[in-house]
């Protein structure tokens, strides 16, 4: 067998799926990092750490159903660049053993002004192949198409460019790749939280759905339907944008130009490993 018929063999029968073991799935460890999308940022939880659940959390859960030896770290920070990711979470998430990790990075640096999303990409490359010194699975992010909504839709350019290198380096080290781009059902503003950048428990719901169809993982979520569009005159339609503009963008713009971050006084919600039967539970 020649090495091109060996990595054709692998990607047809990857070494992590369900048919490697007797139960729902083969991982026993799972760890996700990043920022405020796999924070949960927009999901409230009072219950749960930081008071958020998010889509990690709900994959989690799934992961854990039937599963007794199982547990779940999440170390994203709201905020984060991918350096601060690099430098804070990804020897952090190593240190835990992981054979399951998640990481979505660079979001952040792809919507400021004046980035290169090549270059983010490299620090992107050089993460992956941290990660993958353990031989754990690694799931990877595409960004979200955002031509639905006026306030990104500048950056769609500088998404899809950055997308195209991820893809690029879930090749080179065998990724799983989420395919936000793609999940057109959360092209919605319906699915996305009062601050129009993070998505609400609906997106968190639909984009858990993804994942772990990514990862070939049955499951029992069903698609959720968001209410109505409720039809606004010109005026309420103006009025809601200048709410939000001074109630979300101008502080955004701000901790920008004061080189500031949502995360600075933020901490991990699940630094260590716990069973997801403790999901509503802060670690001691």
């Amino acid at each position: 067998m020649t090495k091109r018929d060996e990595k054709d063999d692998v990607r047809q029968n990857p070494p992590h799926t369900a048919r490697d073991n007797d139960g729902p799935h083969p991982w026993r460890r799972y760890v996700a990092i990043g920022d405020s999308f796999t924070e949960g940022v927009g999901d409230p939880e009072p219950s749960a750490p930081n008071g958020l659940r998010g889509w990690a959390d709900r994959v989690a859960e799934v992961l854990g159903t039937g599963t007794e030896d199982f547990a779940y770290a999440n170390l994203a920070v709201r905020g984060k660049l991918i350096q601060q990711i690099m430098d804070e979470q990804i020897d952090a998430a190593l240190e835990l053993k992981p054979d399951l990790i998640t990481f979505c990075a660079g979001g952040n640096d792809v919507i400021r002004p004046g980035t290169d999303p090549d270059h983010i990409a490299e620090l992107f490359d050089e993460s992956v192949a941290r990660l993958s010194r353990d031989g754990a699975t690694i799931v990877v992010f595409t960004g979200i198409d955002v031509t639905f909504t006026p306030v990104f839709r500048p950056f769609r350019g500088k998404i899809a460019i950055y997308n195209e290198n991820i893809r690029a380096v879930a090749e080179k080290y065998d990724c799983i790749v989420a395919d936000q781009w793609a999940l057109k059902e959360v092209q919605d503003p319906r699915f996305f939280a009062e601050d129009r950048l993070h998505m609400n428990p609906l997106g968190h719901h639909e984009v858990a759905r993804m994942v772990l169809r990514a990862l070939n993982v049955p499951n029992d979520l069903v698609p959720m339907q968001p209410d109505a569009i409720v039809p606004r005159t010109w005026r309420e339609a103006r009025v809601g944008d200048i709410s939000w503009a001074r109630e979300h963008l101008v502080p955004w713009v701000l901790r920008r130009l004061r080189h500031q971050s949502s995360g600075d006084t933020i901490s991990a919600k699940r630094p260590e490993p716990l069973p997801v039967s403790l999901l509503g539970d802060s670690p001691d």
